[in-house]
């Protein structure tokens, strides 16, 4: 047994724990008051007029961003890269790609949101690089005492399953945009293969292997040399990056890093030492998973996990129809204004998940994202079904994230060509529709020039129109989020229970309560109208509408009727 290394895992063990216990329940204080804004950098504000956004273009808007009601922004990924994969295959971590500007155009942004009140956060590729990189060059040259010669993952022979998918992938029309198997074929001088993690052009960054197999040598163990390398690398770059002012990251596949970790026990340790670290050197800094397994990612050291497309699917059992793009034959979802839905899954699992990380940290719904369809998409598309949606998003528990856009209602526009490894994702990328005209105010470029096409149905979709409309969705999206930082009981840490029969899904009532105060909000996407009998709770005063609806005060029970496509919020006393 090697003593060493074993001394070494207890002490990371009991020091990342103790690192969880000393930050507090759920990180830092800011995060019960968060509500995050997503920008894709390339589609937000163009200000060099070649029709991709830029870091300059962000800064320029950052007084609307703020009157929004959102107190945090999370950009997808401005490190140099390769763009093959929107900006996930990154060449330098530690800079700013081109495209976007400089490191002084970021410590700019920085600073100005600061001013405003703005906390900042970043994209972080955290288990591979590009195919470009300068550390992936040097591995593959084959000096085996060089600083990189195990940040990447090398075999010389791999299996015939795996030899299949190569030929297979090969075969396809275009292998390089494939995600067919894992290794690919180089014949470099540091070994014939290598692991990717997701296109060929992004190998694995070396991890270390959870259950390392003796006789795959090629499997190293977490603590050996390499894998440790690749950690403490990790730790340089949030370190660089956190010195300039960032609050955050957001990590992109964040429990994929430990190869052979099935129950994901060792991808979490790696997680709580990286927690005890940024507790120590920056306790007001956070970190968000895309993990989409709260009960795993939180105790891991996340402050945040989403609940989206992946793993447990919630996400889908409520925003993805059967023929929307990312919607799946013969399931159906609940805002949807037909009424096919059902609670039944969506009650089921984030109850116990509620239940499990309420007390460590936050779970998030975000109104869409880069990777799949906007909330705009398919039959959900006038304007009272958006409101009732967003009604969800800004009255549920946990840390709101709304996606660039979906603030004023852009829609997600299908059949538009890929680009730099986008597929269907082209869609929910488009230019933020600032105004009318041919380029939305986003470019001064020409429009066959733009980053992807615009439509703003001759200007009502655009931030110009919606501004002072005191019916627009952008300003029922402030008085939402307006009066969810009003009330401690509305705000992130705020108890949650659904108190309508899941088992009868519309209406959906759900309460949010602390400490004395209490808030009831009704839903029905439905285009029908709905009734729900409560337990009694109280005296409801009407905070938020959209559509009709009632709510009647009885002994025992109350009653709640909604018309068509309607919600509420109401303060009970």
């Amino acid at each position: 047994m090697n003593y060493r290394n074993l001394f070494y895992a207890l002490a990371l063990a009991i020091t990342a724990n103790l690192g969880v216990m000393a930050q507090g329940h759920k990180g830092p204080a800011w995060l019960s008051n968060a509500v995050f804004y997503q920008i894709y950098p390339s589609s937000y504000m163009d200000t060099d007029g070649n029709g991709i956004g830029d870091l300059p273009g962000i800064t320029s808007k950052l007084d609307y961003i703020k009157s929004i009601g959102v107190n945090t922004i999370w950009l997808n990924p401005v490190f140099e890269s390769g763009w093959f994969d929107g900006g996930y295959d990154i060449i330098d971590f530690y800079k700013i790609d081109p495209r976007f500007g400089t490191n002084t155009d970021m410590v700019n942004l920085i600073n100005e949101a600061h001013k405003r009140g703005i906390k900042v956060c970043l994209d972080l590729v955290a288990g591979h690089t590009s195919d470009k990189c300068q550390w992936f060059k040097e591995c593959a040259s084959g000096d085996r005492n060089s600083r990189y010669a195990d940040y990447f993952i090398w075999s010389d022979s791999i299996s015939r399953k795996d030899m299949e998918q190569i030929r297979q992938r090969n075969s396809e029309p275009n292998p390089q945009a494939s995600t067919r198997g894992k290794w690919v074929e180089l014949d470099a001088p540091r070994g014939k293969y290598y692991q990717k993690n997701y296109y060929v052009c992004q190998p694995a960054l070396n991890y270390g292997y959870a259950n390392p197999n003796p006789a795959n040598p090629w499997e190293q163990s977490v603590n050996a040399p390499g894998p440790q390398a690749v950690r403490r690398e990790l730790r340089n770059i949030m370190a660089f990056w956190f010195d300039k002012g960032v609050d955050g990251f957001r990590v992109d596949m964040a429990a994929s890093l430990v190869k052979g970790d099935p129950d994901k026990k060792a991808v979490m340790a790696l997680w709580q030492e990286m927690r005890a670290w940024i507790n120590k050197n920056y306790p007001e800094c956070v970190l968000v998973s895309e993990w989409s397994d709260p009960k795993k990612s939180i105790p891991a050291g996340f402050n945040i996990d989403f609940e989206i497309h992946l793993a447990d699917k919630i996400y889908n059992t409520l925003f993805f129809a059967s023929d929307d793009p990312w919607g799946a034959k013969g399931k159906e979802c609940y805002f949807d204004k037909r009424g096919l839905g059902s609670l039944d899954y969506f009650y089921k699992k984030y109850a116990d998940i509620y239940t499990s990380t309420h007390d460590k940290g936050y779970v998030a719904f975000p109104t869409a994202n880069h990777d799949f369809q906007r909330l705009r998409t398919g039959r959900r598309y006038d304007l009272q079904q958006l409101k009732v949606a967003m009604t969800f998003f800004l009255t549920m528990p946990g840390v709101p994230f709304i996606y660039y856009g979906d603030e004023i209602g852009m829609k997600y526009l299908p059949g538009l060509q890929p680009k730099e490894g986008s597929r269907k994702r082209s869609g929910t990328r488009t230019p933020m529709q600032w105004s009318a005209g041919e380029t939305a105010g986003f470019s001064t470029c020409k429009p066959e020039n733009l980053y992807f096409p615009v439509d703003t149905e001759n200007g009502k979709i655009s931030v110009a129109a919606e501004d002072n409309d005191p019916r627009s969705l952008l300003n029922f999206v402030r008085g939402l989020i307006k009066l969810r930082h009003s009330s401690p009981a509305l705000n992130n840490d705020g108890k949650w229970q659904l108190v309508s029969d899941h088992s009868k899904p519309y209406p959906m009532v759900y309460t949010r309560f602390v400490d004395g105060e209490t808030y009831a909000t009704a839903l029905n996407p439905s285009g029908h109208s709905v009734t729900a009998s409560l337990a009694h709770l109280g005296k409801a005063e009407k905070m938020s509408l959209t559509g009709k609806v009632k709510y009647k005060t009885g002994n025992a029970n109350d009653k709640i009727e909604l018309g068509p496509v309607s919600a509420a919020v109401f303060k009970i006393r």
